[in-house]
């Protein structure tokens, strides 16, 4: 019996494991949710912010396809949370049903213990049984056999009992699982709608807009003549500064910051505290006009009005200007450099010392672009300029 029990233990603690491996990944999987639930809200706001008419703008479009872009991650995510939720609640019912097999045995072998005759006896009458033995050493063999006896007994009802509350917590666990399921079932189907939504908006606002080519074209030609004033006179203030130092004639100090700023390669915080990409590094397509390719020397990133923008390292404030209206920061890590263009309001001046996340200025909410708030970011090495997008967090 004892080999019996241990094989039917190491059983229950087989099945036991499982389950709290796939729970991680339904967890996982419920925390990008959350993360893609939260994105999607930021871009609604941003929308509601643009101009209150059903005019279409590049940016609406803009932010549009990044809500349809984020639904559909999110109802692939809830697709894969649905599946996981399944693979678990069969794991769950699996455990259950191994457990409620183990409870019968361990039921099963208390019974025909205690319906011995030999054991009943010894229940109904244990000093009669005492009191029967032939010798003193059968006495005391009786004696010591009623302890272990007692003992075993108890250590019976003691596992029946913990198997039966292990029961019991799966049967939670399931439940807790269906009513997931149920939950993600329902955001699917309401993400759906909302994506079916949002896809025929972006329909109509692109035959909108490509109804009126011709004068966007037009702006679109002006806004390039303005970001090409500006990274030429980034260029050619880091050009001019780059000229008087060099990597080695960098104080101590300011070789640990580069260090440090090298090392945190994909790991440097957002420039902003919320927002998303809306222009990426390089040679892009257009979203409306296929025809027309874009060479960004930096990143966009859109977000709501009033936004801060903030240094994503330490380092020292090595220039401030204004182009087009609006102010630029420039701030050196060593070697490295990032800009921050496109402010309204600068927090920061010349020769100030920042740490990371300080607040260096205000972004400009453009009521010419529907109200769009959007930061210019750059990185420079030396003389070199570097895709932002390899350098922050993902």
């Amino acid at each position: 019996m004892v080999i019996r029990v241990n094989i039917l233990a190491l059983a229950l603690a087989l099945v036991l494991v499982s389950p709290a491996l796939a729970a991680d990944s339904v967890k996982d999987l419920q925390k990008k949710q959350k993360k893609l639930q939260a994105e999607i809200e930021q871009t609604n706001k941003m929308l509601k912010q643009t101009k209150k008419d059903e005019t279409a703008t590049l940016n609406k479009l803009q932010l549009t396809q990044q809500n349809i872009k984020n639904q559909k991650i999110l109802i692939k995510t809830l697709d894969n949370e649905i599946t996981a939720l399944d693979r678990e609640m069969t794991k769950l019912g699996n455990t259950r049903d191994s457990l409620q097999r183990v409870l019968e045995n361990y039921k099963k072998d208390y019974a025909q213990m205690v319906q011995q005759s030999h054991y009943a006896q010894m229940q109904q009458s244990p000093l009669l049984f005492l009191m029967s033995s032939d010798s003193f050493q059968q006495l005391v063999r009786r004696a010591r056999y009623l302890q272990e006896f007692a003992h075993f007994r108890q250590e019976q009802v003691a596992r029946i009992e913990y198997t039966q509350a292990e029961i019991d917590t799966q049967n939670d666990l399931l439940q807790a699982n269906k009513d997931d399921k149920q939950n993600a079932l329902s955001s699917r189907k309401r993400e759906q709608e909302n994506l079916q939504r949002d896809e025929r908006k972006q329909q109509t606002m692109l035959n909108q807009l490509k109804s009126k080519e011709k004068d966007l074209t037009k702006k679109l030609n002006q806004q390039q003549k303005k970001v090409a004033e500006l990274n030429k006179k980034i260029d050619d203030i880091i050009r001019s500064q780059t000229a008087k130092t060099s990597k080695s004639t960098l104080t101590k100090e300011q070789q640990l910051i580069a260090g440090g700023f090298e090392a945190n390669k994909g790991r440097l915080p957002w420039p902003v505290e919320r927002g998303m990409i809306s222009g990426h590094y390089g040679k892009q397509q257009h979203p409306v006009y296929s025809q027309v390719t874009l060479d960004n020397k930096g990143i966009y990133i859109q977000t709501t009005a009033g936004m801060k923008a903030r240094t994503v390292y330490k380092g020292e404030v090595t220039s401030c200007f204004m182009v087009a209206n609006t102010y630029a920061v420039i701030i050196q890590h060593g070697n490295y450099r990032t800009v921050y263009s496109n402010l309204s309001k600068l927090n920061v001046k010349q020769g100030d010392k920042v740490e990371t996340k300080q607040v260096i200025g205000t972004i400009f909410t453009d009521p010419e672009q529907d109200q769009k708030t959007e930061l210019y970011f750059q990185i420079y090495k030396d003389r070199n300029i570097l895709n932002p997008e390899l350098w922050i967090a993902r």
